[in-house]
């Protein structure tokens, strides 16, 4: 079985052109590929400038899978991405051609390395009585049976709030807890590739995608999607959309929700450095930086063929 590649990496860190470049590489050696993305918003249509996806003549280029699977009033979960980005890797496979995992959402990636905690199924019953309390009570509940979700979990996350109270009130442990239990063995058919980005040099490069990602429209997709009434709870936190949403609901300048934007990108692009330290230990892995941006898809081929010869 061939080895698959899974780029990961922070935000604006060249994750996508990688990835399209090693596909391109390979078919120019008749060796078929094709893009999982593992992105928790390019699921959504009409969610195109602030999510960065793959532009229409980029997707010409290589066939992409799990982007705009999704309406952005619908909600869309890491157990659904996972089946699905399984099923496609799959599928892959079956046409004798290469998946090539490609996202910034590292709990994706870390669901697809180890398996995934199975909830319990809801209980009508109890999520209807959960549904009708304030939302000051929930919060003063999560935070009493499970300090470390209630940390995670933003206090207006009324359907992730209500989620871990209920897996609680089920199983009589934090959720927090439980989704530490991955329910597989690790995979070895998985090749990690890090972009390693020092955090100077990856902020300058955030900064520089936000300002052009605001002159290519941003703002006017998140207006039309806003003015629609089609953010969903999940699709509304999204970088980008969260800050300009704020703003069009009276809540600060565009100029402060633009650098808001760059700030918060910032700071989740050092969450995602942290979650690379997580993953990375005892896994097979290639880590490429800046100097190496040139080399990278050539550097990645070898890594994997080398991974290839080890399998056989």
């Amino acid at each position: 079985m061939r080895t698959v590649p899974v780029i990961i990496g922070p935000t604006a860190g060249g994750k996508s052109s990688l990835a399209l470049g090693l596909a391109e590489r390979l078919a120019g050696q008749h060796q078929a590929a094709e893009l999982v993305t593992a992105d928790a918003y390019q699921v959504y249509r009409c969610m195109d400038i602030g999510t960065a996806k793959p532009s229409p003549a980029e997707q010409a280029r290589a066939p992409y899978h799990l982007i705009d699977i999704r309406e952005p009033t619908e909600t869309f979960t890491v157990h659904e991405w996972l089946r699905e980005a399984n099923a496609s890797i799959e599928a892959i496979r079956a046409r004798n051609a290469l998946p090539i995992v490609v996202g910034g959402t590292h709990l994706f990636i870390k669901a697809l390395l180890d398996g995934l905690f199975e909830g319990p199924e809801p209980d009508a019953e109890l999520r209807e009585r959960l549904e009708a309390q304030p939302g000051p009570d929930l919060r003063a509940r999560l935070e009493a049976i499970d300090p470390d979700a209630a940390q995670r979990i933003h206090p207006n996350d009324r359907r992730r709030t209500i989620r871990a109270i209920e897996v609680y009130e089920q199983t009589g442990t934090p959720i927090s807890e439980l989704q530490t239990q991955w329910d597989a063995p690790p995979r070895d058919d998985l090749l990690l590739v890090v972009l390693d980005w020092p955090a100077e040099a990856i902020n300058r490069r955030i900064n520089a995608r936000v300002r052009e990602m605001v002159a290519g429209g941003l703002v006017e997709e998140a207006r039309e999607l806003w003015k629609a009434g089609r953010f969903g709870p999940t699709a509304r936190e999204a970088l980008g959309y969260k800050q300009l949403i704020s703003h069009f609901g009276g809540r600060g300048s565009i100029e402060d929700a633009i650098e808001q934007i760059k700030i918060e990108t910032r700071r989740f692009a050092k969450k995602q450095r942290t979650w690379i330290k997580r993953l990375t230990p005892g896994r097979a892995s290639i880590r490429l930086g800046p100097d190496d941006a040139a080399r990278w898809v050539e550097l990645v081929a070898a890594a994997l063929e080398q991974a290839d010869r080890a399998e056989r």
